[in-house]
């Protein structure tokens, strides 16, 4: 009897000798055992910091990828343009002309009135004063010129009659390329009902067509959207980039040698090199408004000048280009300028035969990126007026102009629905040149960059 109670508590006493041996067995863990969980532990935590990064990259990408295909597909239309085909007699009567027309008769002519003629006999069921009116804005006023130009350049064309595309009106252009809904009621949409039927009418004739775009290229810029054109804000831009280009890359690259090889390092450059530092953080507005009240009130230069421009775009991207030259002067090796002294060259020769060969990859990077982030400026030009209208195209960099982010702003200022497109368009194309001059950066850095 007394040996049935010990058989029921020797399990329990078993049990509770394990217990206790447990976390004597845990604590006598070799360790090699604690490195090998330790270095588990430390794998398992990299991979997930590595795949932070791959998605905050993924994210970054899509987000650029979304905005670059939102903008392309608002305006690849603009390298378009919808053309209708009318028969134009050249009567010399109804245009006012001698016989003989010369060049300044031409210029007084009234093409006006046989363009209307044609658009008339095209569709003689038209006779109502409002219905014409609406009738004539289908082709655009530029298309007036356009006649012009063909008869000075063919006089012979004078008193015959002959098919010619011509440019549509704004809002025919934007209906044709489905930005503006026909089902809605007509009162939501400026293209009335009588003009869709018109258009109809002429596209199922074969008079209608979609064309590339040439003079989005040509010409300056307008009032009218059909007639807009990115050639007066891209000449200005390359004006204002050559003033930029020759004032700022030699002096940026001339004050980075001095301060990085030449000048004793006490308070005087470490005040310097402090300033420059905190002036390639300044907004670039404050360099405007130091271009406003210098170069324009003090100096009393033009405004609205590529000349301007670049001043302003000089003093801003000075030290970015300071900045990147002296990194890669910073980056030769020291044995280098050793090597140099010890077979008996001056510090000059040094520089300039050895350093500063060796940095000029990483210089041309630095200027490459200074000049394209000057390239996209906005605020700074807006101060010293360059966003004024300007339809000529800048002959030189006194001349008034303006630049291709400033054009963007302006149209996109613009209650034309046509001059949206014109926007995302003249974005492309700016978007088109710094990817350009970035690629070229890391090109040139590739080629010339030498490794030790």
């Amino acid at each position: 009897m007394s040996s049935e109670p010990n058989s029921v508590e020797s399990p329990s006493l078993e049990n509770g000798a394990a217990d206790k041996k447990a976390p004597e067995n845990k604590s006598k863990l070799s360790t090699a055992d604690r490195v090998n969980n330790s270095l588990q532990r430390r794998y398992r935590a990299e991979a997930r910091f590595q795949w932070y990064g791959r998605i905050a990259i993924f994210l970054g990408l899509s987000a650029v990828f979304l905005l670059f295909a939102d903008i392309t597909a608002k305006g690849y239309k603009a390298f378009v343009q919808t053309q209708i085909q009318l028969e134009i007699n050249f009567d010399t009567l109804e245009m006012g002309l001698p016989a003989n027309p010369t060049s300044e008769d031409m210029r007084g002519a009234d093409f006006d009135r046989i363009l209307q003629l044609a658009i008339y006999e095209r569709f003689p069921e038209v006779s109502g004063r409002n219905d014409r009116r609406a009738l004539r804005s289908i082709v655009s006023s530029a298309s007036v010129y356009m006649l012009q130009d063909m008869l000075e350049a063919n006089p012979e064309l004078a008193d015959t009659t002959q098919s010619i595309w011509l440019i549509a009106d704004d809002d025919v252009d934007v209906f044709h390329k489905g930005y503006i809904d026909r089902d809605l009621p007509e009162a939501q949409r400026r293209f009335k009902d009588i003009q869709i039927a018109w258009l109809d009418d002429l596209d199922a004739q074969g008079e209608v067509r979609i064309v590339f775009n040439k003079s989005f290229f040509t010409n300056g810029d307008s009032r009218d959207p059909e007639q807009a054109g990115i050639l007066g804000a891209a000449m200005g831009s390359l004006l204002t980039m050559l003033v930029t280009l020759i004032l700022a890359v030699p002096l940026g690259v001339g004050a980075a040698i001095y301060l990085e090889e030449i000048a004793p390092k006490n308070r005087l450059t470490q005040f310097i090199e402090l300033n420059i530092n905190n002036l390639a953080a300044v907004p670039s507005i404050i360099f405007g408004l130091l271009g406003l009240a210098i170069f324009i009130n003090f100096f009393g230069l033009p405004r609205s000048a590529p000349l301007v421009g670049g001043l302003v775009l000089a003093l801003m991207t000075l030290p970015t280009i300071i900045i990147a030259s002296r990194s890669a002067l910073k980056s030769v090796p020291p044995s280098i300028r050793e090597a140099a002294f010890g077979v008996g060259a001056s510090h000059t020769q040094t520089i300039m035969h050895h350093v500063l060969p060796l940095a000029m990859p990483g210089m041309l990077t630095g200027a490459i990126i200074g000049m394209a982030k000057a390239l996209g400026e906005t605020a700074p030009l807006l101060m010293i007026g360059m966003v004024a209208f300007i339809v000529d195209v800048p002959g030189g960099v006194t001349d008034s102009s303006t630049v291709l982010p400033v054009q963007i702003y302006l149209w996109a200022d613009s209650p034309e629905r046509a001059f949206l497109e014109k926007t995302s368009g003249a974005t492309l194309v700016l978007l088109a040149f710094l990817i350009t001059m970035n690629g070229l950066a890391v090109i040139l850095r590739r080629r010339l960059e030498r490794r030790w």
